[in-house]
């Protein structure tokens, strides 16, 4: 079957359901950042382990994969919309739990509670997430409002860390918990806003007594197809790599250069503008060179820049790289999840989508416990080398496979 080609007439600059989705999602991005920051520093400052940051990590990654499985079946099957007000709705619930069980003392049992299940409610949320972008932007612009999206998101990122650093070092990482939390309203509030026949999709009959083929329809599509198969493998060992980047780079800051919880968050923010530069020329650089280039060549300097955060000694160093860092993540990020969104069948989206990232952060829970206990025991800078050589050897790898066709978004349905 064909992808669905149709397309929302007009500019998304004028389409008001879009531009409502997408200033609900910008806050709620603004808010997530000041989890990135106050989850990390609340395990620091009570456990004074990096170990126990990359176990968090990496026991939050496994129960994303663990909802993957079934979040493309319930995206596919269910109201999109719901299904996204649902989600933002319990995970406001569950960080919220976080601030008022702390304000009775230091329970760090309680965040290997609720981390992993706000994990889990997120993973359905972005798989539903990337099938409603799907429908409200069409085929043919959806790399357009990817950009759009990630870039906004970027922009609030920027603020967003700083002002966690802040709060957290005024008010304690409870209180940048706290606004998290009600991001989440924020961004339940903006997809009830939205009219819900945008996200409708005509569901297609499930095979009757076969619910675990149902089930595995999105792998198989991965699976038959050449550059996505690839793309999923090659992803898979890089999220391996750099799920605990963020964990070791506040790490350095904290422990190797001596910094303080406002100075991480200012750092993060200035890596933040690397992700919305990156997200304001993705369009730009896949129309001019292709899939493959474009792909490959963010892989490249994604190696190198993790390497010099490894040699860096200062910590506007560290800004500049971290920035150049995400500028390059961002663009081979948003190539890989457009072509997805481009090539497979609207009705399918939710399972593929739900494949893909069960088994490409299937490696990411090991990689960020083991990053951890690396860092620990050998230091930042080891972590970082081999992290950076790690991701050149798969771009070179991606040179000799189906990666490097500069359209694969034009080659015949499978």
């Amino acid at each position: 079957m064909k992808p669905d080609t149709r397309a929302v007439p007009g500019s998304l600059w004028r389409d008001r359901d879009f531009l409502i989705f997408w200033c609900a999602q910008t806050l709620s991005v603004a808010g997530d950042s000041f989890a990135l920051i106050a989850v990390p520093l609340l395990v620091l400052n009570v456990t004074g382990s990096v170990a126990q940051m990359g176990l968090l990590t990496g026991v939050s990654g496994a129960a994303s994969v663990a909802a993957g499985i079934l979040a493309g079946a319930l995206a596919d099957r269910f109201d999109r919309r719901r299904l996204l007000i649902a989600c933002d709705v319990i995970r406001l619930v569950l960080f919220a739990t976080i601030p008022v069980v702390w304000a009775f003392g230091d329970h760090v049992w309680l965040l290997f509670c609720v981390l992993p299940l706000a994990a889990a409610v997120g993973m359905v949320f972005q798989v539903t997430y990337v099938t409603a972008v799907r429908e409200l932007a069409g085929e043919t612009r959806v790399t357009e409002a990817n950009g759009m999206l990630y870039a906004t998101a970027a922009a609030a990122g920027i603020l967003g860390p700083s002002l966690a650093g802040v709060v957290s070092s005024n008010l304690g990482p409870t209180a940048a918990i706290t606004i998290n939390a009600a991001s989440f309203g924020l961004s339940a509030l903006g997809v009830l806003l939205t009219r819900s026949s945008r996200y409708a999709v005509e569901a297609a009959p499930a095979p009757r007594g076969r619910p675990l083929r149902e089930l595995l329809a999105g792998a198989e599509f991965l699976v038959r197809h050449p550059v996505l198969r690839t793309l999923t493998i090659l992803l898979s060992f890089f999220i391996f790599m750099t799920l605990g980047l963020t964990d070791i780079v506040i790490y350095r800051l904290k422990h190797d250069l001596g910094q303080a919880d406002s100075v991480v968050g200012v750092v993060l923010g200035v890596g933040a503008a690397g992700t919305m530069i990156g997200s304001m020329l993705v369009a730009r650089v896949r129309r001019s060179l292709g899939f493959g280039p474009s792909w490959i060549g963010a892989q490249v300097v994604s190696g190198l820049a993790i390497l010099g955060l490894g040699l860096a000694g200062s910590v506007w160093g560290v800004a500049a790289i971290m920035a150049l860092y995400l500028a390059c993540v961002s663009v081979a990020g948003i190539c890989s999840m457009s072509l997805r969104q481009q090539v497979t069948p609207a009705h399918l989206l939710g399972r593929v989508t739900s494949a893909f990232w069960t088994i490409h952060f299937s490696l990411g829970p090991v990689g960020a416990a083991a990053l951890g206990w690396a860092a620990a025991s050998y230091g930042a800078t080891a972590v970082f080398v081999i992290a950076g050589a790690s991701c050149l050897l798969l771009a070179l790898v991606a040179l000799a496979t189906p990666v490097r066709q500069r359209h694969p978004e034009r080659a015949p349905a499978t």
